[in-house]
């Protein structure tokens, strides 16, 4: 009886190990399927590389006026309206911009009280209420009021009113 259960077992561990082998035909079937599979690929990748080409169009420059700027000093050109204040000359020193019309009137007030004559002007563009210290119709004038105003408002600029 042992012997029969060693040979089944031995014939049944042959057949077990003889199925398991994998066919030359089946990774050729793979291998033909995946070549198949990329040489679609690529066809497919270059006919929308060749469909995605875009005419191209003509647009005018649009141009922008030069301010002065032979002394480096940077001037930011802007389209702005008064809303408080005396009105703008050409160049203006701005110590504060904001979204909100209260927080500028605050900043106008102190400038006020402490003797600059002071303005609140709207960019509607970027709809922002700036705070102009001083104005002037050089940009020397405007340059060295920034500059002396950056000590209390270390980030006060230059404004071009472009209106």
């Amino acid at each position: 009886m042992k012997k029969y259960t060693l040979i089944c077992i031995g014939l049944c561990a042959a057949m077990a190990f003889t199925s398991c082998k994998s066919s030359e035909s089946a990774y050729k079937k793979a291998y033909e399927k995946a070549k198949q599979y990329d040489t679609q690929t690529a066809q497919q990748e270059a006919v929308a590389q060749e469909a995605v080409v875009a005419p191209v169009e003509a647009k005018p420059v649009t141009q922008a006026q030069v301010v002065d700027n032979l002394d480096n000093i940077s001037v930011r050109q802007e389209s702005v309206q008064l809303i408080h204040g005396n009105g703008l000359n050409a160049f203006s020193v701005v110590v504060g911009s904001f979204g909100l019309l209260s927080n500028a009137e605050s900043l106008y007030q102190r400038l006020k009280d402490a003797g600059y004559d002071a303005q609140v002007v709207k960019n509607e563009d970027k709809n922002m209420y700036r705070v102009v210290a001083s104005s002037f119709a050089e940009k020397s004038s405007a340059v060295s009021s920034r500059d002396q105003l950056r000590n209390t408002y270390p980030d006060a600029w230059l404004l071009y009113n472009a209106r």
